[in-house]
Formats: structure tokens, C-alpha cells, sequence
């Protein structure tokens, strides 16, 4: 699978990585997901201290204990959860991250984290000493780089102009193409690559009930996932092949609750790298554009 550098590391991250929020509950179900997603060169794995309360980050590092120098690992930080369980609270102060990193160590029993994202953020977060704890944490070696999760303009600029995130994980498919007006531009003329989530629209372009998304009543949406049906190439392929076409982009972290799953995709990379420049040129071109209306 073709890799791409994330700034200033060694790292290379691959082209798909699996994000493991769709993990089921079961063990080793899930075990079996994330070594058949190695095997197949999806070596990024994506969690995060949110999803389960932490328990997904307990199974991936189960996981992944005899193969943790065969893996990428990538895992989230900005949402505490309150002690009483009754729901969680948006933090993203040096104080709480260089607690949190502690936490999210032990659950994924290992001594660094490839890849540690703050989990949101607005504009009026304090970002200086967000900022600063991540590259505290880069100075002692408990991570190697650090990225941000958003699809803010104003937030993405920011951060842009006081340090460059390794990565910015953004929604991008053919039904949200908000990212092309203003962030892809940007971001290509830097080293920061995207993590793509929703790739596949929750399904809805592949073979899932069409219903109202982002705006698009699901009368529009059906039309979406009729094109994207009406070739001889997978809709799964063509997907991929749609966000990877985009320059900003370094890798698609999609979502796998089987190994099946796993496989269909690990298949569909492979059949989306015979598809030309100027077919996705064209599926472009007929497909409707969106544009950000808050937080430019």
C-alpha cells in the first residue's frame, strides 16, 4: 500500500487506515479485524479516549501487543469524561492533555503514541497552551507528532499560522465537498496531511437507505448513490479513489466491524488505483458542490 510522510518523523502512514470506533464490543472479533487490517498493510489505527469511555483503546492495545512496532498508532484527546459517567465535557487545556496522555498510555499499553489529535476545538480555545502540551509530550517521547480533528476554517488557519499540525482529520465524500473551497487549498501548499473520516457517507453512496445529509434531501442523495452505482467499478473504489485524488490528502481512516469488511476494502484500494485522473476529474464535475456557512 502506498505510504505518505507525516512531517518531521519517520512515520509513514498508509493511504487507508482503519478507524476503530466501529469495532465491535466483542474481543476477539475486534482482534481478529485489526490483524487481518495489518496483514493487509492498514497499519493506522485510529481510536480514542472517548470512544467506550477508553475501553476501545484497551482493545486495540490488547491487539496489537505483540505487534506494536508493526502499527501506527493514532488516538484522541480534548473530551473529559465526567466522573459520574453522565456524559463528557470539552477540554483542551495543557493540564488536562498531560493527565489524559497518561491514561490513554496505560489503556493502549505502550510508551508512545505515533499520532495524538486534540478531538475538536473552536477558535476560542486556548491554543497557545493546547499548543504547548503537545509539544511538551513530543519533547519527552511520549508522542511523535501531533495533529488536530476539525473541519474549522478559522480554526484551521489558526493553528496553521502558530504550528502545523503532522494532521487534520476532516469529513470529505462526494455529498460533503466543503473542504475543496477553502482548507484543501491551504493545506496543499503545507506538509500537513489530511486524515479523511466519512469517506463513504456513512454508507449512503455505497448501499445504505438514502435519508436527508447535510442539507440534501434524500431525494438527492439516491441520485448521488445512483452514480456512484452506475459504473463498473466498485462505489467503494471510486470513493477511495475520490478523496485520495486530492493532494491534501495522506490518508482515508475508515470504519470496519468485520473482517469481511476488511477485506472488501483492502480489495477496493487496489481495484481505485487503476482508475484515471480524469474519470474522478469527471465524476467531479457532475456532482453538486457545498460550501462552509459558519465558522469561515
Amino acid at each position: 500500500m502506498n505510504t505518505n510522510l507525516l512531517t518531521n518523523t519517520d512515520v509513514k502512514i498508509p493511504e487507508i487506515s482503519l478507524g476503530c470506533m466501529s469495532l465491535p464490543h466483542e474481543k476477539l472479533t475486534s482482534h481478529a479485524i485489526i490483524h487481518s487490517a495489518i496483514s493487509h498493510g492498514i497499519n493506522l489505527l485510529d481510536t480514542a479516549d472517548l470512544y467506550q469511555n477508553g475501553l476501545n483503546e484497551e482493545m486495540v492495545g490488547e491487539a496489537i501487543r505483540d505487534k506494536r512496532e508493526e502499527v501506527i498508532l493514532a488516538t484522541k484527546v480534548g473530551n473529559q469524561i465526567r466522573p459520574d459517567g453522565s456524559g463528557w465535557d470539552w477540554n483542551p487545556k495543557k493540564e488536562y492533555i498531560l493527565e489524559a496522555v497518561e491514561k490513554s498510555l496505560k489503556r493502549l499499553g505502550t510508551d508512545r503514541i505515533d499520532l495524538y489529535q486534540l478531538h475538536g476545538g473552536t477558535i476560542d480555545d486556548p491554543w497557545e497552551e493546547t499548543l504547548e502540551a503537545f509539544e511538551i509530550l513530543k519533547k519527552q517521547g511520549k508522542i511523535l507528532a501531533f495533529g488536530i480533528s476539525s473541519i474549522r476554517p478559522n480554526v484551521i488557519r489558526k493553528v496553521m499560522g502558530m504550528n502545523p499540525p503532522a494532521t487534520i482529520m476532516m469529513q470529505y465524500n462526494p455529498l460533503d465537498r466543503r473542504p475543496e473551497e477553502v482548507v484543501f487549498p491551504v493545506l496543499e501548499q503545507s506538509d500537513t496531511k489530511v486524515l479523511v473520516r466519512g469517506a463513504f457517507a456513512k454508507g449512503l453512496l455505497i448501499n445504505k437507505e438514502a435519508h436527508e445529509y447535510l442539507g440534501y434531501d434524500a431525494a438527492k442523495v439516491k441520485s448521488v448513490q445512483d452514480f456512484f452505482n452506475s459504473f463498473d467499478i466498485s462505489p467503494e473504489a471510486l470513493l477511495i479513489r475520490f478523496g485520495l485524488n486530492q493532494k491534501a490528502v495522506g490518508s482515508l481512516v475508515i470504519g470496519a466491524s468485520s473482517v469481511k469488511q476488511v477485506e472488501r476494502i483492502a480489495r477496493s484500494y487496489e481495484e481505485s488505483e487503476g482508475i484515471e485522473e480524469d474519470f474522478i476529474q469527471a465524476v467531479r464535475r457532475k456532482l453538486p458542490a457545498n460550501f462552509y456557512h459558519d465558522h469561515r
